[in-house]
């Protein structure tokens, strides 16, 4: 992958005009105030800044969940860039041509922003850098939104990691090269009138229907909802038991549920990292440590995504180029709205549909069964979630996805596959998560909640269920789906 953009990251084009030029800051997914070194830099530069965001024209388009959070996330990085002096200034279009509007409108003589790790907006970084540098402006972008980046961490090969454990042991290694920077106490404002679009215009809020009310009543958008939850987490007593309360989707406060804020930056890894490593926090050894794991299995796929920049289309393994999949994706249907007949499954994609978040240990099972029991392929599955899930991240997504299929870095092996019934009896031991999200099923005796077909007719009567009517029946049976997986999937091995 050309590395143009990153080679000219840290330098200085010191030939801009105006020390009193304003400065411009590019917000991306960094959609915070606190610990953004773009913004740092512009406030340190002094002088008038202009605050930008460009939603950008062409690629890949975020998905209707994403939409909704962004909404409500600029409106409220616009008041609390408002609230120290600055305007949010909002563009829709091609980046290179918004950016070269407004510097020549206001003459501004730098221009910020934090890297992004993903090839297209790599590129078009890149050529923004080259264009406005051309021009004379200072240009500067920064590490923000990864506590390392991609190339930093190598193996002894001189290559990028493909296993996760020396990844982590890496990183630990060198160790994290900085705490994070405070809020700027004031950003000094532009004068002169920059045109802005209308946040509403750009219709990111669902309409006809607006089905967002259940996901407005769970999360609290923006910068603050980011640090409340994180301040909850690791003081009322969430990350005491992480290790094990993790892996329970019932457990309130069994995780941190940070992931949608990292994914629009409305907090960094270096403030998460920070507060989870504070000489004050009394916290057990091992539940700290699988915490900060997790921080660290973001950076490992966002490593896998700049060196294999398809990571979202191409199997990681090129041996899974020639799986067969069943081809039956009229399937598909009932897996994306919770009707498999798996009340696991079932319950986890109904919670994505309804807050537009899944439980980790969930999404592990609800891909095993799409992968595996289905025998769809794991695009589909990425796909679905990267429309539905309000952390949709591209790494994230695509590597754990890849993993789940057994295709990707550090896979699962081919041949785990997740039984939903054992896995909800295991982790849901009291079905309080399969009965809040499968309610048609909270009748059912704890002995068959995980199986409802097993249980006898005047049992299902009494909790009101009628299979294939009220809830439904298995659609495949998964003795069978399992044995044809392992057959399916054993061919990888024999043909690698």
């Amino acid at each position: 992958m050309n590395n143009a953009e990153n080679t000219v990251a840290e330098s200085v084009d010191t030939k801009s005009g105006k020390s009193d030029a304003p400065s411009l800051v590019w917000f991306r997914n960094d959609l915070r105030v606190a610990d953004n070194p773009a913004l740092k830099a512009a406030t340190d530069r002094k002088g008038p800044v202009i605050c930008l965001y460009i939603l950008e024209t062409g690629g890949r388009q975020i998905g209707g969940a994403s939409k909704w959070w962004l909404n409500q996330s600029l409106t409220d990085l616009s008041k609390s860039i408002e609230k120290l002096g600055g305007m949010l200034i909002l563009r829709k279009g091609n980046a290179l041509s918004i950016l070269q509007q407004i510097v020549e409108k206001t003459g501004a003589g730098a221009v910020f922003w934090n890297r992004r790790y993903d090839k297209p907006g790599m590129q078009t970084d890149t050529d923004v850098k080259h264009h406005l540098k051309d021009g004379g402006l200072t240009v500067e972008s920064f590490k923000a939104n990864l506590l390392f980046e991609p190339w930093e961490v190598k193996n002894k090969s001189d290559g990028y990691y493909k296993v996760y454990t020396p990844f982590k042991r890496a990183c630990l290694y060198m160790g994290v090269d900085r705490g994070p920077y405070p809020a700027p106490e004031a950003i000094s404002s532009y004068d002169e009138a920059v045109e802005s679009e209308s946040l509403s215009d750009w219709q990111l809020h669902p309409v006809d229907p607006d089905w967002s009310e259940p996901i407005a009543q769970t999360w609290s958008v923006g910068e603050v909802g980011a640090k409340d939850r994180l301040e909850a987490f690791l003081h009322d007593g969430g990350i005491i038991g992480y290790q094990t309360d993790r892996n329970l989707p019932a457990k309130k406060g069994g995780t941190s549920r940070l992931s949608p804020h990292l994914a629009f930056g409305e907090i960094s890894p270096y403030q998460i990292w920070a507060a989870a490593t504070a000489p004050d926090l009394e916290v057990p050894s091992q539940d700290q440590e699988t915490f900060l794991s997790e921080i660290l299995w973001r950076e490992f796929s966002y490593m896998l995504l700049y060196f294999n920049a398809d990571l979202r289309k191409k199997n990681f393994q090129a041996r899974f180029d020639a799986f067969v999949w069943s081809g039956k994706v009229d399937l598909l249907p009932s897996w994306q709205m919770g009707k498999t007949g798996y009340p696991m499954v079932d319950a986890g994609m109904r919670q994505l549909w309804h807050t537009g978040w899944m439980h980790n240990r969930v999404r592990m099972i609800v891909g095993s069964f799409l992968v595996k029991h289905l025998l769809l392929d794991w695009r589909h599955g990425e796909e679905w979630f990267w429309d539905t899930l309000v952390d949709a991240d591209l790494a994230n997504n695509a590597a754990s996805w890849q993993w789940i299929a057994g295709s990707g870095a550090d896979a699962t092996p081919y041949f785990r596959i997740f039984n939903p019934m054992t896995q909800g009896k295991k982790f849901d031991p009291e079905g309080a998560y399969i009965r809040k999200y499968v309610p048609e099923l909270k009748d059912l005796p704890d002995k068959y909640l995980n199986a409802p077909w097993e249980a006898p007719d005047n049992v299902l009567k009494d909790a009101g269920i009628e299979l294939g009517k009220t809830y439904p029946k298995p659609i495949v049976d998964h003795s069978v789906a399992r044995g044809k997986a392992l057959s399916a999937f054993a061919k990888t091995k024999q043909d690698a």
